[in-house]
């Protein structure tokens, strides 16, 4: 039996559309066994530059933990940051 699904609305602005979502279930929007699974793989997050100090003793422990592994030391940060939050959060 096919289930009747809501029209989704038009937006005008990406701001309205993410606040559109993180207060409906796109289940009643989209028929997700329907679904296709794609791939982007230029597809490059979003980032955003930040400061930040840090001891210097931590820094460079920090820079000869990744010359260690043959990786520049902001991209070892970025990696243990992730891995911390993914850890705490179950994921």
């Amino acid at each position: 039996m096919r289930t009747q699904r809501k029209k989704i609305p038009e937006f005008a602005s990406e701001q309205e559309e993410r606040e559109f979502w993180e207060t409906h279930d796109s289940a009643d929007y989209v028929d997700w066994t329907q679904a296709k699974r794609v791939s982007f793989p230029s597809l490059k997050p979003t980032t955003q530059s930040i400061s930040l100090r840090l001891p210097l003793s931590l820094l460079e422990g920090i820079k000869s933990a990744a010359n260690s592994k043959d990786v520049p030391y902001q991209s070892l940060i970025k990696i243990w940051l992730h891995e911390k939050l993914h850890e705490g959060h179950g994921h």
